[in-house]
């Protein structure tokens, strides 16, 4: 019977021993690869962290710009304006309770010559010559001479009375009419048409302010009138001074 050699024969180590060696060198490569993916989302978030070998430049600081200012609009001077109607609880112009408008001879007879320091006075700016403002429908086909009275506190006066004399066309006129009666003017508003068509004329005219007994409460202003459709209407404005 022939010998058998046994120093030929490899022994080989049991299976279960090769898997736990490769699970170990797989659990490993996994943990190198989590902890090199949290390095790089560290760097990523924060360029400038000390251990980063290769750090971005360092960016320079920003200029900060002056915030501009718009630069205010030029005003144009304001154009003419009718005076704003104000609706106050008392005036210090005492109104009368019951007014009859007064007919040419007794306006005649209740017109003397004013006194100085009136308590009304003209309105800056007037007389003022402007279109028809108060009947647009009859175009150039009206002229006449119109205004307000506003009291100490600008409001509205009504109830006094407005007397126009003098001569327009070789024409005596000697209307009277009293404020509050033409309301497209303002609420202390009057107007007293001149004629049916524009004409010229040269301070030959006038307007003056009255109480209800006549006395003059303005001096008398005169006006000129003008053969335009747009200088129809002469404005004639009078506030209360004291």
């Amino acid at each position: 019977m022939d010998s058998f050699d046994y120093t030929d024969v490899k022994v080989r180590p049991p299976i279960d021993v090769l898997s736990t060696l490769f699970n170990l060198l797989t659990l490993l490569v996994l943990l190198m690869t989590c902890g090199a993916s949290m390095l790089v989302l560290v760097v990523f978030t924060n360029p400038y962290i000390g251990f980063n070998p290769f750090p971005p430049p360092t960016l320079p600081a920003l200029v900060a710009l002056p915030t501009p200012t718009p630069t205010p609009l030029i005003s144009l001077p304001p154009t003419w304006t009718p005076t704003a109607v104000l609706h106050p609880t008392s005036t210090n112009t005492p109104l009368p309770t019951k007014t009859q408008i007064p007919t040419e001879e007794t306006a005649a007879e209740a017109t003397p010559e004013p006194a100085a320091n009136m308590p009304f006075v003209l309105q800056p700016g007037n007389p003022v010559a402007i279109p028809n403002v108060g009947h647009p429908d009859l175009g150039c086909d009206w002229m006449g001479v119109a205004g307000q009275a506003t009291g100490l506190n600008n409001a509205p006066v009504t109830g006094l009375m407005i007397q126009l004399g003098g001569v327009l066309d070789g024409e005596k006129m000697l209307p009277v009419t009293l404020t509050g009666t033409a309301a497209q003017y303002g609420e202390g508003g009057y107007e007293i048409t001149l004629d049916t068509r524009p004409k010229a004329s040269n301070e030959s005219l006038w307007v003056q302010l009255l109480d209800k007994d006549g006395t003059p409460l303005s001096e008398r202003v005169y006006f000129d009138t003008y053969a335009e459709c747009a200088k129809a209407l002469i404005l004639v404005n009078f506030n209360q001074v004291w």
